[in-house]
């Protein structure tokens, strides 16, 4: 239906004439009006159109639905493709465990060798995941239940394997794991030495204690890299803290001094002592200088009396093998009663961890010895007695001392001695030989621990 208006002046009257065509396309009719004019001469008139239907409002209300309603069919294919994918994963899943299970029973595959809680752990994580798509998709779907009665066969078929363990090799291991416990206990049930400070007169670490938190960083929580200890000279009096904080790189500018444990507690009486290019955590205070990482493969010496710097550079240092938790920690400077270590790696022994014994005056290496550890899987590392200890991560709040290398006998070995941290990363470890604790930095906080040693004749440092 189309409405034309036409507007005129004729001997000064306004007039319109409107012409409407009807839908079934029959003749226009004319309608002539009276109008009026204002005082620019302009015609005004007034025009009800009665018979015109068009529903326009519910044409606009019809194009919204419609843009929801395609929104809302989207989101429904998104989910329908999202859901296509996760069955696709299922799907592999369940063929390898299938093929893994199948291949167990037609080869006969010694039990021993299979872990059967971790198989039912799968299985079970398996099927919740299943049950949790079913559940998500609205009617039946062949499948998901194919896939969920798949997930049901081998769960039974894992529960006969280890119902039908004729030889009793699981037992057998069972039991083996029940020693260890045993073992392990009587270990931490020992009674530790107590020997003079600065001497060697015992055996290896057995024990640590728990963490004694001290205080976080001087720069608050936020900055988790870094290093803190005291001077660790064998003998000295001195009461000197310092406190590394690193960026997010591990590198730092300055390391900050403490004349006493009061003031380290107080933040208070500190001098901010400059350093030159400095990486990493592992730096150590001994007899009044400080010792660590600098540039590439640099290790830098500034006594605190005369500010004087001293830099050797090691050229065989590998760059790309730093510990676990800590970036750009190439060289981590130790101190222990034999003097002053650097533990590092070199790119002829891949990445492995070597031990280097340093003259304190020249920063030359006196002598090295190379262990058969990756030093990028320890966390960080200590030297005590001339035995280096290697830490790992068993989890958030669990490290563990797993490896000893000691050098007065060339015997290396793995250890057993986990112990509680606070926070997820530790990124220095520095022994102090006039205390014998552990200064620890983890993640911010500043720790001690405090070491226990079995007696000499169970195992010499």
């Amino acid at each position: 239906m189309k409405t034309i208006l036409l507007l005129w002046l004729s001997f000064g009257v306004c007039q319109a004439q409107t012409a409407i065509s009807s839908p079934d396309d029959s003749p226009s009719k004319w309608k002539v009006m009276a109008g009026a004019t204002d005082n620019q001469r302009v015609c005004h008139c007034s025009l009800a159109i009665t018979d015109f239907t068009f529903p326009t409002e519910r044409m606009e209300l019809l194009e919204t639905s419609n843009f929801n309603l395609s929104l809302r069919f989207q989101e429904e294919i998104d989910k329908i493709q999202g859901y296509q994918q996760k069955l696709d994963t299922y799907l592999e899943n369940i063929k390898n465990l299938t093929t893994q299970v199948e291949l167990w029973n037609k080869e006969g595959v010694s039990l021993g060798e299979l872990d059967f809680e971790i198989l039912k752990l799968e299985i079970s994580e398996m099927e919740s995941l299943v049950i949790g798509l079913k559940s998500s998709l609205k009617g039946s779907n062949d499948k998901v239940e194919a896939l969920f009665t798949e997930v049901k066969n081998i769960s039974i078929i894992a529960n006969q394997l280890e119902t039908h363990d004729k030889n009793n090799i699981l037992r057998v291991r069972r039991q083996i794991t029940s020693l260890q416990n045993r073992l392990d206990e009587c270990r931490t049930s020992q009674s530790p030495v107590n020997v003079k400070y600065g001497t060697c007169e015992h055996g290896e670490i057995m024990n640590v204690s728990k963490p004694h938190i001290v205080q976080v960083n001087w720069r608050g929580t936020s900055y988790q890299i870094g290093g803190w200890g005291k001077e660790s000279h064998f003998g000295s009096t001195s009461e000197l803290y310092w406190v590394l904080v690193g960026d997010s790189s591990s590198y730092f500018s300055n390391v900050r001094l403490y004349k006493s444990y009061k003031d380290l507690r107080q933040y208070k009486t500190y001098k901010d002592q400059q350093t030159t290019s400095g990486r990493g955590s592992g730096l150590t205070l001994y007899n009044n200088s400080l010792y660590y990482h600098c540039h590439t493969r640099d290790v830098c010496k500034t006594n605190l009396e005369t500010n004087k710097q001293d830099i050797m550079t090691y050229s065989n240092v590998a760059t790309r093998f730093s510990y676990a938790s800590s970036k750009n920690q190439d060289i981590d400077l130790e101190v222990d009663e034999y003097g002053l270590w650097a533990l590092y790696s070199r790119e002829d022994v891949l990445g492995n961890m070597v031990i280097g014994l340093v003259n304190a005056t020249s920063l030359h290496v006196i002598r090295t010895w190379t262990t058969s550890v990756y030093k990028p899987s320890v966390t960080n590392a200590f030297m005590v007695c001339g035995v280096m200890y290697a830490t790992r991560t068993l989890s958030t709040r669990e490290e563990e001392i797993f490896y000893m290398y000691d050098t007065n006998t060339g015997e290396e070995r793995h250890l057993r001695i986990p112990f509680e941290k606070i926070l997820d990363n530790i990124h220095s470890l520095s022994y102090n030989p006039n205390d014998r604790k552990l200064y620890t930095y983890n993640d911010g906080f500043e720790i001690i621990y405090d070491l226990q040693f079995k007696p000499l004749t169970e195992g010499k440092s």
